[in-house]
C-alpha cells in the first residue's frame, strides 16, 4: 500500500509538469516535418486504406458486417489500436526514452509512462472525431450507445497506462525485453481480432479464452459503440474478465515499481 501511495501522490504533485510534458511529447513527435500534426492523421488514414483494399478486393474476406461495409466496421477497431501499439511500444520505451529525466533530474519515475499515454491519447481523440465525421457523412449517425466511449477509452488509458509503468520499468533494466515487445506487437494486432470478427469464432472456449486480452476487449468494445449496438452491462462476463486483468497488471506495475525503482537510476 506504501508504494501505491507513493505513486498516486507523485501523480497529484507533479500533475502540471506531467501535462506539460504530454504537449511537449506530442510536439517533439512531429518536429520538423513541413505538414506537422497532419501526419497524426496520415499513417491512419493510409493504413486503413491499404487493409480495406486488401480485405475487399485482394482476400475477399471483407464483406458487411452486421450489414455495415466492412470499412465502417475496421475503423472503430483499427482506431484504437493506434493507441494501444504505441503504448505496447513506446510505453515499454518511456523510461529509456526519457532517461535524463531519471539520470539528471529528480523526476517522479511512475509519472513517465503516464504523460507518454496523455500524449497518445489527444492523438487519439483527433482521430475519435475523424471516426464520427466518417460516420456521420456515410449517413451513421450518432445514437444513445455512442456515449459508452468514454467508458472504453477509460478502459484502454487504465490497463495501457499500467502496462506502461509495468513494462518500462522491465525495459529500462533489460534492452532485451523491450526488443520482445516490439516483435510481438505485430503478433498481437492479428490475434486480437482487429481485422477479422471474433464473434464469427465457432469454439466458445477460444472466444472466452480470447476476452482474456485486453486489446480484443476494448477493439470490440469500440465496435459495440459503433456497430454492434451492445451497452458494455449486457456483457458482464467480459466485463469481470477485463476488470481483472486490470487489476493483475496494475498490480504487477507496482510490483514492478516496488522492485526496481532504486536500481534504474544506475542501470541507466
Amino acid at each position: 500500500m506504501s508504494t501505491i501511495r507513493t505513486i498516486v501522490s507523485e501523480h497529484i504533485e507533479w500533475r502540471s509538469q506531467i501535462f506539460k510534458l504530454a504537449k511537449s511529447d506530442i510536439i517533439k513527435t512531429y518536429s520538423g516535418a513541413a505538414f506537422g500534426w497532419a501526419w497524426a492523421l496520415v499513417r491512419p488514414t493510409l493504413m486503413i486504406f491499404v487493409f480495406w483494399f486488401a480485405f475487399t478486393y485482394g482476400l475477399r474476406g471483407g464483406g458487411p458486417v452486421e450489414g455495415y461495409p466492412f470499412v465502417l466496421w475496421m475503423i472503430p477497431g483499427f482506431i484504437a489500436w493506434f493507441y494501444m501499439s504505441d503504448m505496447l511500444q513506446q510505453g515499454a520505451g518511456a523510461i529509456r526514452k526519457y532517461r535524463f529525466l531519471v539520470t539528471k533530474m529528480k523526476f517522479p519515475v511512475s509519472t513517465i509512462p503516464t504523460f507518454i499515454s496523455m500524449s497518445k491519447l489527444a492523438i487519439h481523440l483527433c482521430l475519435m472525431v475523424l471516426v464520427v465525421a466518417i460516420f456521420i457523412v456515410t449517413g451513421n449517425f450518432p445514437d444513445i450507445y455512442w456515449l459508452q466511449l468514454p467508458f472504453y477509452m477509460l478502459c484502454m488509458v487504465l490497463f495501457f497506462t499500467a502496462w506502461g509503468l509495468f513494462s518500462s520499468m522491465l525495459a529500462a533494466m533489460s534492452v532485451d525485453f523491450l526488443n520482445l515487445v516490439k516483435s510481438v506487437t505485430q503478433a498481437i494486432f492479428w490475434l486480437s481480432g482487429i481485422m477479422w470478427d471474433i464473434n464469427r469464432i465457432n469454439s466458445p472456449t477460444i472466444q472466452f479464452i480470447m476476452h482474456f486480452n485486453p486489446v480484443t476487449y476494448i477493439a470490440t468494445g469500440y465496435r459495440n459503440c459503433f456497430i454492434y449496438k451492445v451497452w458494455f452491462w449486457e456483457q458482464p462476463d467480459r466485463l469481470l474478465i477485463f476488470v481483472f486483468v486490470l487489476i493483475v497488471m496494475m498490480a504487477l506495475a507496482v510490483w514492478a515499481y516496488k522492485k526496481l525503482i532504486k536500481d534504474i537510476p544506475d542501470v541507466l
